[in-house]
């Protein structure tokens, strides 16, 4: 039984939020200076060595602090909402945008003018040293030529850590860190100097040693500050906070917790300091009201809490999941707009026995989320046929709340799904989401989910052009358009060009793979990874027991409406030729050039003169701008473009349960999801596919021009597996019943539905019904993921105007929620297009 009582919120609550929201987060250099003045002493050491050391010297040096109202404590930076940079992965974007980070339009940093020199006086270090420069050593040049044609882009690991992982943090809370050394030691033990991995194992196991003894120094220099500020205190009640702070850093996370606040305040330790160690995101704590129930079972039981102040420190682990923050370039920045980190935490679901295991703690979470009504966690709720259904209706108030929190996976289509990537039936059970919407195995999985954006729709103009863009031959030649002459042959040239892209974008991801491994392998991660401290080795070399890469691809129903159209138009009912459908995709149809479009003519002229030994001025780049500018279609050319883009309007959509279109849909998407699972990783995993943007889909929709399906150059494509935006007409329920066409199954890295209704439609009990019940006949006919907005058109657009007024608006931008006047223009602009939907 669990209780959904709702439970009032704390005073101190609101207070912690607006802290940490007064101001623009900030840039700081601690942890970059720390890690160069370590490597510096360490050079010549076993990388993994130097890796620990580095760590611990962090830990032992990074500047501290306590904020006022904390109860969980632990910052990563002194300013709220900071962050720190992690030159070893990379640092010339960041060098080149030190001085427009502040004002750029996606996810804008503060920086000071001393720490941009002490981070450019940092960065001299590592030139030749970044996980990134080896990286691109190891890549081939197509595979590089690809990333430069905007084909796909690997840039969240390239310029990154991996991140993308949750740990077993049910250990730390168990035995602690002191645990996890006796651990490491028996293991190190046990080795033999002959043994022929004892060079690597035992380095590594002492780095384990190493990174484990820094964190527990790292607490016990937070329990020191809270004793200190305890002594100074003069309010009794803060001071009484102070002294208990003390206490439980004092005793964890270096030993198992005893009560449910150490159990908090481990948790924490181990979630930010994981944020230290690497900048990879996504570092989600998975399955929380599972591993943290047993610490609040026994202290309600015996009297210790009450839910009232268990749900305060709920409360305040949702505030402070909100402070951790990362600064990206500015192109990555636009695919991952409004701050976040994808920290997802899901409940309900099963146990490995197949049990339902919802408990007080997974309703005290969704509690927590409409308390806090901040982005972080991303929220998300396992379903399937034994939820109870009261669990459901409590979420459904949450997704009321506008939130976009929290999102729904379908448990009869994920363990499945793992069960066909070689899962036990146990582990696929008890799966957790990580990041957007991609689903594994808690403490015993490297997934590498989110290993690359795949714009599906790119290969498709490799097809019109022939493998050429912009000069360059990037794809293979797949003949001239226009001259062929059924669509199983135009087909069969889409998805020769999807595979040869496949396979560059495989070459990229294993460069990159094999660069953290050789480069920086995280020790700490480690040591809550199954099963690396058996085998000796980092995650990084392959240690977890599942291996795993997870590209993304997205624009599946532009290519499905896409190729649809030209199949009707030109091949069935022959009312357009292959050579004006070409005509109509260079001209933007009814458009015309658009400015994008005008600088990619020029720049690919002016690479032909010079290629052709030309000597290119500026006079000369002037010119050939000025021409490029004044082409224009003839009237002629323009009334036919318009006509064919009407046709292509009335030709039927995917998203409105047409069989015909939803199947075609279907088999679109295996010229991703197939060709993608015959590929292996250099962990010895399997590649997996997933079809979801993040919300990639619309800067990369701005790197791509004219689609046939109608969509103009440059706008966004469908997010996820979306119907493209405005084209469902026929209800929520049509679109839900064409998404669950796809093969949910394959895709085992996980799929994104988004749907917007308006807030009428979730009103009352009765709309609360209506809404499970969409979501429950959605999962029946087997789709995997469903996430809403519940906003009406005119607030998003007021708070475009506005923003002052919308500064706590929350939406959902694709697999996570963002606080919508910090998106970009764009992003906004895409998320108001969404179809609106209604009961």
């Amino acid at each position: 039984m669990f209780n959904t009582t709702d439970i009032p919120k704390s005073s101190r609550i609101p207070k912690l939020v607006e802290a940490l929201y007064a101001h623009m987060p900030v840039i700081e250099s601690a942890r970059a200076k720390l890690i160069t003045e370590s490597y510096k002493a360490t050079e010549g050491q076993p990388t993994i060595t130097r890796r620990a050391e580095a760590f611990a010297h962090i830990l032992r040096n990074i500047p501290i602090i306590i904020r006022d109202n904390e109860l969980i404590v632990g910052s990563s930076t002194i300013a709220p909402r900071g962050c720190q940079t992690f030159p070893e992965f990379s640092y010339q974007w960041l060098e080149d945008e030190l001085d427009t980070v502040e004002t750029r339009s996606a996810d804008p940093f503060y920086i000071a003018e001393e720490t941009k020199q002490e981070l450019r006086e940092v960065h001299k270090y590592w030139k030749g040293k970044t996980s990134s420069e080896l990286a691109t050593s190891y890549m081939a040049p197509e595979a590089i030529r690809a990333i430069e044609h905007n084909i796909f882009t690997p840039g969240n690991y390239f310029y990154n850590g991996v991140g993308h992982v949750t740990v077993k943090y049910e250990e730390v809370l168990a035995i602690g860190y002191k645990g996890i050394i006796d651990k490491a030691q028996a293991e190190l033990d046990r080795c033999q100097v002959g043994d022929g991995n004892y060079v690597k194992k035992s380095h590594f196991l002492k780095a384990v040693i190493l990174s484990c003894q820094a964190v527990i120094e790292y607490a016990e220099r937070y329990a020191e500050l809270a004793s200190q500020m305890a002594a100074e205190c003069t309010d009794p009640v803060r001071k009484q906070e102070l002294l208990q702070i003390s206490q439980n850093c004092s005793r964890v996370p270096a030993n198992g917790a005893t009560s449910f606040y150490e159990a908090c305040q481990s948790f924490w330790f181990v979630q930010q300091l994981l944020q230290v160690e690497s900048s990879g995101h996504s570092i989600s704590p998975g399955r929380f009201d599972q591993y943290m129930y047993p610490y609040y079972k026994a202290d309600l039981d015996k009297g210790i809490i009450t839910r009232e102040s268990a749900q305060e420190l709920l409360d305040c682990i949702w505030v402070k999941l909100n402070d951790l923050n990362k600064v990206r370039d500015a192109a990555s920045a636009e695919g991952f707009a409004g701050y976040s980190l994808f920290q997802n935490l899901i409940v309900g679901g099963q146990d490995k026995d197949g049990n339902d295991v919802t408990n007080d703690l997974s309703v005290m979470c969704i509690l927590a989320s409409m308390h806090v009504h901040l982005p972080m966690p991303s929220l998300s709720i396992r379903v399937w046929n034994g939820s109870p259904h009261e669990l459901l209706i409590k979420a459904a108030e949450l997704t009321r709340t506008g939130i976009g929190l929290p999102a729904y996976y379908n448990d009869e289509v994920i363990i499945p799904a793992l069960l066909n990537r070689g899962l036990t039936l146990a582990d696929a059970r008890e799966y957790n989401i990580i990041g957007c919407v991609e689903p594994q195995k808690a403490g015993k999985t490297d997934g590498w989910h989110d290993a690359a954006f795949f714009n599906m729709c790119r290969p498709l103009e490799l097809v019109f052009s022939n493998g050429m863009d912009k000069g360059e031959l990037v794809g293979i030649q797949t003949g001239d358009v226009t001259k062929i002459t059924t669509f199983e042959e135009f087909y069969d040239a889409y998805k020769k060009q999807m595979e040869y892209c496949i396979s560059l974008l495989v070459n990229a991801d294993n460069a990159i793979d094999v660069a953290h491994a050789e480069r920086v392998p995280l020790p700490f991660e480690s040591c809550m990874v199954d099963d690396c401290i058996s085998r000796g080795i980092s995650v990084q070399e392959g240690g977890a027991i599942y291996n795993f890469t997870g590209p993304q691809g997205f624009g599946i129903a532009n290519m499905a409406d896409s190729l649809y159209a030209i199949r009707k138009l030109v091949y069935e009912d022959k009312k357009v030729s292959m050579e004006e459908y070409k005509e109509a995709l260079a001209w933007n149809y009814d458009k015309g050039l658009d400015e994008q479009s005008v600088k990619d003519i020029s720049e690919m002229i002016l690479k032909g003169m010079q290629d052709g030994g030309m000597n290119v001025t500026e006079d000369t780049a002037k010119a050939v701008l000025t021409t490029v500018m004044r082409l224009k279609p003839t009237e002629e050319q323009l009334r036919r473009f318009t006509e064919i883009h009407h046709m292509i309007d009335e030709v039927p959509k995917y998203g409105n349960a047409i069989d015909d279109v939803d199947y075609f849909a279907r088999d679109v998407a295996y010229t991703y999801t197939r060709p993608m699972q015959k590929y292996h990783n250099p962990r010895g995993g399997q590649y997996q596919a997933g079809l979801y943007p993040v919300s990639a889909n619309v800067p990369l929709g701005g790197q791509t021009g004219a689609t046939p399906d109608g969509r103009y150059a440059h706008t966004p494509v469908a997010d996820g597996v979306s119907p493209s935006a405005g084209k469902d007409v026929k209800g929520p329920t049509a679109a839900a019943t064409s998404v669950s066409r796809l093969d949910h199954f394959i895709v085992s890295n996980g799929t994104l539905f988004n749907q917007k209704f308006h807030p009428s439609a979730l009103a009352g009990r009765e709309g609360l019904e209506k809404f499970v019940s969409l979501i429950q006949t959605f999962f029946d006919q087997k789709g995997m993921h469903m996430q809403f907005n519940v906003v009406d058109r005119e607030t998003l657009l007021d708070a475009q105007k506005h923003p002052e007024k919308y500064s706590h608006l929350v939406v959902r931008v694709a697999g996570y929620s963002a606080l919508f006047t910090t998106l970009s223009r764009s992003l906004q602009d895409d998320i108001i297009r969404r179809t609106e939907q209604g009961f």
